[in-house]
């Protein structure tokens, strides 16, 4: 494969128009893309930048075999890439002059680009602390006992609960984000539908956000429980309730992230029946050239 069968396009409905059914071919590795090509086609670019998002299909003998979105932060996500693949892609985006502040992508794929970016541009890559397992849910083993109380769906009613929730798991999990009434409908947490499990007297002690069905998945994002409440069982009680009700919205698979140094939420998400499907990094680039150079 040569850099010229990378196809860029900044058109969202064309790439899906292109790529849609690759991407939809497996659901759980591609659930990056899939998410912010919809994100972006649903709530524009404008929304979470100045520049305008690249998208990018991999093409060969009438075959698409690889996928990329750029965001307008200029963060690099992709699908699953051979060596070669990644090679092709940064000698690609390096001839055209872009430049990358970060990848992200399963672990294999996220270090072979980390090292042909380096190796194009001179760019020193350095692995994020924070690596994640992608789960899939096969069978919903809601914990038992459950914790006293119930699940419930939020509302309008909800939204300074949910926004301040958001900003404190945001913080937990090293975002650098403003999430407020005015910069709310700019992040990744406004399109998400939220579940509170709340105590018998009605008081909320967690919470968990489901993106929308795209695919035929839902990823289940966020799961947060202030500390002064966790260790009561309560994380579990809402990541199954939410759970549920990605499969009641029709979700034939349903999926989620875990920080793989947190082995308590690890655990958790397997106890409920999600079962581990890869492994995924970031990589940040900082350049070699010298100040003024």
């Amino acid at each position: 494969m040569r850099p010229d069968d990378w196809h860029l396009t900044e058109d969202v409905d064309g790439f899906l128009a292109r790529a849609g059914d690759f991407l939809r071919s497996r659901p759980g590795p591609h659930v990056m893309p899939l998410t912010w090509a919809e994100r972006l086609r649903t709530r524009g670019a404008d929304a979470f930048g100045t520049e305008a998002p690249v998208f990018g299909t991999l093409e060969h003998a009438g075959e698409i075999h690889a996928t990329f979105y750029r965001l307008p932060s200029g963060a690099l996500g992709l699908t699953p890439l051979t060596p070669e693949q990644a090679d092709t892609l940064a000698a690609r985006l390096a001839a055209l002059g872009h430049t990358l502040p970060s990848v992200s992508a399963d672990h294999s794929t996220a270090t072979a680009f980390a090292e042909a970016w380096q190796r194009h541009t001179g760019a020193t890559p350095k692995i994020r602390d924070t690596r994640l397992c992608l789960y899939r849910l096969d069978t919903l083993t809601p914990p038992e006992p459950m914790p006293a109380g119930s699940g419930r769906l939020l509302g309008e009613q909800d939204h300074e609960q949910v926004m301040h929730w958001c900003g404190e798991f945001a913080k937990a999990v090293g975002e650098v984000v403003s999430i407020d009434a005015d910069s709310w409908a700019g992040t990744r947490y406004a399109d998400k539908r939220y579940t509170f499990w709340e105590t018998p007297d009605g008081t909320p002690v967690s919470i968990a956000g489901m993106n929308p069905l795209i695919g035929g998945q839902i990823q289940v994002d966020i799961v947060y429980t202030p500390a002064h409440l966790r260790g009561r069982g309560y994380a579990g009680a809402v990541a199954a309730e939410v759970s549920r009700a990605a499969l009641a919205a029709g979700a034939k698979d349903v999926v989620l992230f875990a920080d793989l140094s947190n082995p308590t939420s690890n655990a958790l998400y397997q106890r409920i029946g999600y079962v581990p499907v890869t492994e995924f990094s970031a990589y940040v680039f900082t350049s070699d050239a010298p100040d003024g150079g």
